[in-house]
């Protein structure tokens, strides 16, 4: 990498005249919420915080960047799992925030296509969605926060991946920056189209490291007009298996959810909200959340045909007791029982967390073997996987042990309870990152376990479009 030699008061300077006091600011009191990430992992220092309002600001910004040598860290919501947009310590960088580009730019119904910017947040593309009857298919936790750009380039997953699949799928074109400043203008749809490499999924998923997703043009789906939710309890999460397989095989492509929540991570639930009631009655080692949705008939009969489903799965000993959400607002709540675990874990101290996948007939073995395995080797830790069993992704958190100090614990024996986790996933053919991205926490991990071949190619696609190694340095791509 040859990066030019940089005058920051030259590069300030100009960028100030670009930007205008709206679009930079290096006021440490601005800076300050930026550059730590949401989970208070990473804290970094930059040089300052630039907000473009436009494809063409970000577009002058990134030739002047290119021309000063200036590192840059693109930042959506500030949502990320991985910290992948938070910069390093040496101050040398910008933070490149696209949440002055937050606008719609068209939504057809007809098409059920949108083009949003990348600084439009999730809960606010539901809400537009909603009001033209049709509605954006991925969802999360973070929906109040997390943004289009960021979603897009973390390749984000959430809760509906088993019937829609993870952004890759949602996205249909994309505008982008390149290094050098150049836009990539790929946001009309075509249904097929073959002029060799298709480049905008190269830039979904790559975290910022190759270039800087300005808008993008996602698909549409007709609004729900049934829905059905229900909470089952199981004896084993192998049980959960067959128990997904069952309601695949009744409800068809209805099926958009099936959340697996052990009993432990339910009951740490129950003790962090005060308000909320367990489902069922009495304790059971696995639960289950399911949740069917269509875009024609009503509620009353999609629930019938899930309660019909429940019932053939008790005779067949599937589940040990279950209950249907009878409206709207018992759904929602369970629904936040599954949203509040990690914040429910978190206020019981420190713990390791892992995003991981594995074939879904896999993952029932890999979650008893790898637990009892970590919990052996590391006395007094606790085991905990819950999440999208449906598509083979679950987060698997290792708590630490009672009086284990925060931060100490993670820096020392919390690592290497990392590195077995990540070591018995590679050897189940697994994957060190389901929905979360690499970002810097991973980026370690991936160059130690990853195949060399594609190491390998993902070096030369990111020397090839950053040759100077200014888009988000020492993020995703692990240097040789």
């Amino acid at each position: 990498m040859n990066r030019p030699v940089s005058n920051k008061d030259t590069f300030l300077a100009k960028a100030a005249d670009l930007l205008g006091d709206k679009g930079l600011s290096c006021d440490a009191s601005d800076l300050e919420p930026w550059v730590t990430d949401w989970r208070g992992r990473y804290t970094g220092r930059a040089l300052a915080l630039a907000s473009p309002a436009s494809t063409s600001e970000v577009s002058n910004l990134m030739k002047l960047c290119a021309q000063h040598g200036i590192p840059i860290v693109p930042q959506g919501g500030n949502s990320g799992m991985a910290g992948g947009a938070t910069p390093d310590d040496s101050g040398t960088a910008i933070i490149l925030s696209l949440r002055r580009m937050n606008q719609i730019r068209s939504m057809d119904a007809a098409s059920g296509q949108c083009v949003c910017e990348a600084g439009v947040i999730l809960q606010t593309l539901h809400d537009a969605a909603e009001a033209q009857d049709m509605r954006f298919p991925l969802t999360l936790g973070g929906k109040g926060s997390a943004t289009i750009g960021g979603l897009v380039s973390t390749n984000a997953g959430g809760t509906q991946v088993l019937r829609h699949g993870t952004m890759r799928a949602q996205v249909l074109g994309i505008e982008a920056v390149l290094a050098d400043g150049s836009v990539f203008d790929s946001l009309t749809a075509l249904k097929k189209d073959n002029r060799g490499f298709d480049l905008k999924q190269l830039l979904i998923g790559s975290e910022g490291t190759l270039g800087i997703v300005t808008a993008a043009t996602l698909r549409l789906l007709p609004a729900t007009s049934a829905r059905a939710t229900a909470w089952a309890g199981l004896g084993s999460i192998g049980i959960a298996r067959s128990l997904l397989r069952h309601v695949e095989r009744k409800m068809g492509d209805t099926l958009e959810g099936f959340e697996v929540v052990p009993d432990h991570c339910l009951g740490s639930v129950l003790s962090h909200l005060p308000d909320a009631r367990p489902p069922l009655g009495g304790h059971h080692a696995w639960n289950a959340l399911i949740e069917c949705v269509s875009a024609e008939g009503d509620s009353a009969a999609l629930r019938d045909r899930l309660e019909r489903a429940l019932g053939d799965a008790m005779e067949d000993g599937l589940l040990e007791d279950a209950a249907l959400a009878s409206n709207e607002t018992q759904a929602e709540q369970f629904w936040l029982l599954r949203d509040s675990i990690s914040a429910a874990e978190r206020a019981l101290g420190p713990a390791m967390q892992h995003d991981i996948s594995v074939p879904v007939d896999k993952m029932p073995e890999f979650i008893e073997i790898a637990i009892l395995q970590i919990e052996r080797d590391f006395p007094g830790t606790r085991g905990a996987a819950f999440g999208h069993l449906g598509d083979g992704n679950v987060h698997f958190h290792i708590l630490a042990p009672q009086g284990a100090v925060p931060g100490e614990w993670e820096e020392n024996e919390g690592k290497s309870v990392s590195t077995q986790v990540y070591d018995l996933i590679t050897q189940w053919g697994g994957s060190i990152s389901a929905e979360h991205g690499i970002g810097q926490m991973k980026v370690g991990e991936l160059g130690r376990l990853g195949d060399p071949v594609a190491l390998a190619m993902m070096r030369s696609v990111k020397h090839a479009l950053d040759p100077d190694g200014l888009l988000n340095p020492g993020k995703l791509v692990p240097q040789p």
